[in-house]
């Protein structure tokens, strides 16, 4: 496992690329560098792991990466399709059609059941995926609560239902934050399995997290210190 350093130029292989990105935050008048220069591709195929201490940037990282936040300096593209600096309509388009986000605070509807809830996912990228909902359940082995509402899952069972929703258009690249950070072992591991086959799958598999089981599974390891990636 390897540390990222400077990028080759993009190529059509690239599930994602990154160059350069700068994110600073004000208060008054102070300033906060959050990213500095980041730079990092995903290869179709790969997994690849950010790790680093509490305030190092990686959330902030992973929602510049997902067009969710918009980097001061530097681009982003998905799938050779440009999501940065772009107007939030454009950004949540090819959100919607290439990025599958699975996000700590989670990513579901309270009011919708499961099954509601991927397929209100499917409605921005119609398109996207023609796998039956009930099949991307079981793969998830959630076909038995498709019905059910997020607060009627428990823990496990809610990190499985946000990865069927990432996983909704079927996109070439999926970005999670902790995905298993509140989980037990045994689900832990089923979460990391069903990640590692996307890559199998020839997608890309962005994973920011803590755990040195989800490290294990990556074909790279990137560390974020203070907003940059160590040479």
């Amino acid at each position: 496992m390897a540390t990222a350093g400077t990028l080759p130029p993009r190529t059509d292989t690239d599930a994602l690329t990154a160059r350069d990105l700068y994110r600073f935050y004000r208060a008054g008048e102070e300033e906060t560098l959050a990213l500095r220069g980041v730079a990092l591709q995903v290869r179709r195929g790969e997994t690849v792991a950010v790790i680093g201490p509490s305030g190092s940037g990686k959330s902030t990282l992973l929602a510049c990466l997902a067009g969710l936040d918009e980097p001061d300096g530097g681009v982003v593209h998905v799938a050779g399709e440009r999501i940065s600096h772009r107007p939030e309509a454009e950004r949540a388009r090819v959100r919607a059609h290439r990025i599958g986000v699975l996000l700590q605070s989670g990513n579901l509807i309270a009011h919708l059941d499961v099954h509601a809830n991927i397929r209100l996912a499917r409605t921005a990228a119609p398109r996207a995926s023609k796998q039956p909902i009930a099949e991307l359940l079981d793969q998830v082995g959630l076909g038995h609560r498709g019905r059910a509402l997020p607060q009627q899952l428990a823990g496990g069972e809610l990190a499985r239902a946000g990865l069927a929703v990432a996983l909704a258009n079927d996109p070439d690249i999926l970005l999670a934050d902790e995905p298993t950070g509140e989980l037990d072992g045994v689900t832990e591991q089923r979460i990391l399995s069903l990640l590692r086959s996307r890559a199998e799958a020839g997608r890309g598999v962005l994973v920011v997290t803590h755990s040195p089981e989800a490290v294990k599974i990556a074909d790279r390891v990137i560390t974020l210190r203070d907003g940059r990636i160590p040479s």
